[in-house]
């Protein structure tokens, strides 16, 4: 009796192996090009860093040249912290302090989080209104469009105090005035997405629909709205990161004690560049979060529209 074929055996459709695999995807190339960062981070803090070792060691360096590496890669207040250092800053204050502590990494992400999320929903609302009428109002388009790309031709650094002492001044505080900051960052590409999504409809759709002899409502809620929402999500995409950049901006000249920002001055402050580094490994997790986030929602409600799932 023959022996049962193993599946695919002899046909050159054998079961890739783990590195075939990886190689096939993305998996491999990311890991690589993060290998290669790292690599080039301990030479650029090596570099940094042996000056001001070589001072401390003076004339005699016990140990050698293995321990002269691991000397200035070990600093307390290091001028670029290494790599090592910087994930057990995070690791600590992560997973080994409680959220409540001031020190924890998760705490000030929350306290930055808050302000990006009111930020984001505010300036995404924002920007689909402008964009509606703008697609909408020719007059809009030739009056409003050039002033909101001018608008992001201002530094935030020079906005964000303007704002905050504008806003302080009436006895505005807290949580909103960073949260316009995160909206004045993140409407405009809502803005411009949405308004090359809702001119997005070929001409022969747009004629169909006159056709049918459809209003201008039902012309905007069965074709324009629906083919913009790709646009829309990809927009979305950028703006909640932004969004992110302007909660942290917003938090540097309010003196805040809690949040990323907080955080980052603090450890200017104090020279504690570990700490620094920490909070800005902090917030590009809390950024990535939220950009997976937007991309997960852009997906069901995709597939609820109808569209085949890639």
């Amino acid at each position: 009796m023959s022996a049962i074929a193993a599946p695919g055996a002899g046909t050159g459709l054998e079961p890739l192996g783990l590195w075939a695999r990886l190689s096939s995807g993305r998996t491999l190339p990311v890991l690589s090009i993060l290998l290669v960062l790292i690599a080039i981070w301990y030479v650029a803090a090596f570099s940094l860093n042996a000056p001001f070792q070589r001072r401390l060691d003076g004339e005699s360096a016990p140990g050698g040249t293995l321990a002269f590496v691991e000397r200035t890669l070990n600093q307390a207040k290091p001028t670029l912290p290494s790599p090592h250092q910087v994930a057990q800053n995070v690791l600590e204050n992560t997973f080994l302090r409680k959220v409540t502590s001031n020190r924890s990494l998760v705490y000030h992400a929350g306290v930055t989080l808050s302000s990006t999320v009111l930020g984001f929903v505010l300036g995404t609302t924002l920007g689909i209104l402008i964009a509606v009428g703008i697609v909408h109002v020719v007059t809009l388009e030739r009056s409003l469009m050039p002033w909101i790309i001018a608008s992001q031709t201002v530094p935030i650094l020079a906005v964000a105090p303007m704002i905050i002492v504008v806003l302080a001044a009436v006895g505005i505080t807290g949580l909103l005035p960073k949260a316009l900051i995160s909206t004045y960052l993140s409407f405009f590409p809502v803005t411009v997405g949405m308004v090359k999504g809702l001119r997005s409809p070929e001409t022969n759709h747009l004629d169909l629909m006159h056709t049918y002899n459809a209003s201008p409502a039902q012309t905007f809620w069965k074709l324009r709205l629906p083919a913009s929402v790709p646009f829309l999500f990809a927009s979305m995409k950028v703006a909640v990161a932004a969004s992110l950049v302007g909660a942290i901006v917003g938090e540097l000249p309010t003196g805040a004690v809690a949040g990323i920002g907080a955080k980052l001055l603090s450890g200017a402050y104090y020279s504690q560049t570990v700490d620094m580094w920490a909070a800005l490994v902090a917030g590009s997790v809390v950024a990535a979060l939220l950009v997976t986030l937007v991309g997960i929602a852009s997906r069901v409600v995709e597939r609820a529209m109808g569209a085949r799932p890639a």
